[in-house]
């Protein structure tokens, strides 16, 4: 494999180069990481978390050249890309915060004689492999429970961002962290489906698309080996005639262009009840229109250039398909440059979309809000579950009871109301169907890190 080359998805000037790592190099890397396990194994719950906190404290005295270096390989505006760093921050924090009472012993109720414990022993090596989007946030996911359940990490990043693995590397090494207890490596997609089915590697998490999550599934099929998928959405929003309607139009909007739509979790289809109809796309559309496209490194601009060069042209064909099975465009629809530069794509918004629509059945990853009006909350709902996608899902309203009885039947792993496009650390991300399988953060996302061990005594006979 040769030096792997990453463009800026702006300037089209090299942003990254990269060398693979070699097959010899990845034994080393694979030698070290089980050496820190049996190192890490041996501190404290106590201490892993000082450790963590250090290397938290050391990335973000970095925040600066960490946010270029998003910006420059992927194209997220710079002052999103430095809330990153933030985000990546507070739910380090929020991990670490919660990691002495969640790793834990379950002790068992009192049994005459006897003393039952469950403990929750670390795996090993864990395999982290995050997605180009949120390079910061994919990775913590992994990278910060590991470390404090006592695994070492390895990071394979996207190859659209491969810079990223290296700052949390050397944010470890700055603090102390045991030899090996967090590496970056670079290898093509062959080399590391063949690294899943290294057995030196305990865990695996991947953060990507679906048809990488099978990927990933099959290069494991030799192996007992419970991978963890965190992959695409079609996340519907449902706007009930009673929402809060100025802070909902504003919202969806945000939730649908943030990161020129390049999220998981993004508002992808949205569904408005037919009495807010055509108010709530008139409201939509000057938000819209307004979005500032260039340089992503300039305070100016909110809608930074489309990470993947192939991508802008994907995005014509969903607008293509909306529009050819009756959907109306009202703005946007196209590729398109800022002073000849870059690979943006128009803020578009589309409305009258039918539900046989690609881009209401699959994920787009762009800047698109797509619309279609319902007669009732039982027609959103069905449409919001007809997917085979389930990974958020939004309702509108300023009744809690009906966003309840929805959210208990809506097939997502998280349902918001009145908010989208977030993540709380303190709950549980998963996604259902093919959106993934697993758990990452909360008190819950130390399990799938950990193994159960039962602790039997028997204190006399």
């Amino acid at each position: 494999m040769s030096t792997h080359i990453v463009d800026n998805p702006y300037t089209g000037d090299v942003a990254a180069s990269v060398e693979p790592t070699t097959p010899a190099q990845l034994d080393a890397v694979l030698e070290k990481a089980r050496g820190a396990t049996r190192a890490l194994r041996a501190m404290s719950v106590d201490e892993r978390v000082k450790l963590v906190l250090r290397a938290c404290e050391a990335m973000e005295k970095n925040t600066d050249a960490i946010a270029r270096d998003i910006t420059r390989q992927m194209g997220k505006p710079l002052s999103q890309a430095r809330g990153e760093v933030g985000g990546m921050a507070g739910r380090l924090r929020h991990m670490a915060s919660i990691a002495a009472e969640s790793l834990a012993d379950i002790v068992l109720p009192p049994k005459e004689g006897f003393e039952r414990r469950i403990a929750k022993e670390p795996l090993g090596v864990v395999l982290d492999l995050p997605a180009w989007n949120y390079p910061l946030l994919t990775a913590v996911n992994a990278v910060a429970p590991a470390v404090l359940a006592g695994n070492a990490v390895i990071v394979k990043h996207s190859p659209r961002t491969p810079l990223c693995g290296e700052h949390f590397a050397r944010a470890f090494a700055e603090a102390g962290a045991p030899p090996g207890t967090v590496q970056a490596i670079f290898l093509d997609y062959a080399a590391t489906e063949k690294l899943v089915g290294d057995a030196r590697i305990d865990h695996v998490l991947f953060t990507g698309s679906v048809l990488g999550g099978h990927k990933m599934q099959a290069a494991a099929k030799d192996r007992f080996l419970h991978i963890g998928l965190e992959l695409g959405g079609n996340d519907p929003a449902y706007v009930a005639p009673d929402c809060d309607f100025d802070k909902t139009v504003e919202n969806i909007v945000d939730g649908a262009m943030y990161n020129a739509g390049q999220s998981c979790c993004a508002v992808e289809r949205v569904y408005v009840h037919q009495s807010l109809y055509q108010r709530f796309v008139d409201a939509v559309e000057p938000l819209v229109r307004a979005y500032v496209l260039g340089d992503p490194e300039s305070d100016k601009t909110t809608l930074g250039p489309i990470a993947q060069p192939w991508h802008p042209a994907e995005l014509e064909t969903f607008v293509r398909d909306a529009t050819g099975r009756g959907a109306k465009l009202v703005h946007g629809g196209r590729a398109t440059q800022v002073n000849g530069k870059g690979r943006f794509f128009e803020p578009t918004l589309l409305k009258d979309v039918s539900a046989d629509a690609r881009v209401m059945r699959e994920e787009s990853f762009g800047p698109l809000l797509p619309i279609a009006p319902v007669r009732s909350d039982e027609e959103a709902l069905a449409l919001m579950n007809a997917s085979s996608l389930g990974l958020t899902a939004s309702v509108w309203t300023s009744d809690r009871d009906r966003a309840d009885r929805l959210a208990r039947q809506l097939e997502a792993g998280t349902v918001y109301m009145n908010r989208c496009d977030s993540l709380d650390p303190a709950l549980p991300w998963s996604g259902v169907k093919d959106s993934g399988r697993g758990v990452t953060l909360s008190a819950l996302g130390f399990d799938s890190l950990t193994r159960p061990k039962a602790l039997h005594y028997r204190l006399r006979f």
